[in-house]
């Protein structure tokens, strides 16, 4: 591991991780205020969706970002899942392909990942970094990642990251993702960064495995 354990990343990791988000957050804001209004108006629900996150250290904080779903998403989940077909398919993956729940503005949002804009605020705060594995629920790490949490707990969560960008959302078995992010946080350099943040344009824009 190339950094102390208490400390979660390099400085160089930290001090991009700051430039890059307050440049992000500065560039996209009038894109900001715009899917927000119109995330408001569908529905007259919350603009922004907050969600319990395991971090560095077994930290948990709330990530933000632009309501996707339903106001009564979380409700409709348990109907949902009485389903045994989409109760297999949550099971494995932690994600439904075809989510009644998602609103028409939550698509769009979803499939170009402009959902994810309002992590780069839990990237100043400390909580994420731009690159690093998935962020995942306490659920799912005590479910999928078995011994391998204390490798995952090592290094800050990302907003993009390595299976982000090599199957997005068609990997078939949570098992891979565990595996990719295990191997990042094995092999992660400002090189690789650099390559994953420059390939997560591209897969946002081919729109290419997200919902």
């Amino acid at each position: 591991m190339r950094h102390k354990d208490n400390a979660c990343l390099p400085k160089w990791k930290r001090i991009f991780d700051v430039f890059f988000s307050l440049f992000a957050l500065a560039f996209s804001l009038p894109l900001m205020v715009v899917i927000g209004l119109s995330v408001k108006i569908e529905d007259g629900g919350r603009i922004l969706f907050f969600h319990d996150r395991v971090g560095c250290n077994g930290k948990r904080f709330k990530i933000i970002k632009f309501r996707t779903m339903n106001p009564n998403a979380e409700q409709e989940l348990d109907i949902l899942l009485k389903d045994p077909e989409i109760k297999e398919e949550w099971e494995k993956t932690f994600k439904l392909k075809n989510d009644p729940r998602i609103t028409r503005i939550g698509k769009i949002l979803r499939r170009t990942s402009l959902d994810e804009l309002p992590q780069f605020f839990n990237v100043l705060k400390g909580d994420m970094s731009v690159v690093g594995p998935r962020p995942v629920t306490e659920e799912e790490l005590k479910r999928y990642y078995g011994k391998k949490a204390k490798i995952y707990k090592s290094i800050k969560p990302g907003i993009t990251g390595y299976w982000q960008v090599m199957k997005r959302s068609d990997v078939e078995d949570y098992k891979e993702r565990v595996e990719m992010d295990e191997w990042y946080i094995k092999n992660f350099s400002f090189i690789l960064d650099m390559k994953i943040i420059l390939k997560t344009v591209a897969v946002m824009l081919s729109k290419k495995g997200a919902y």
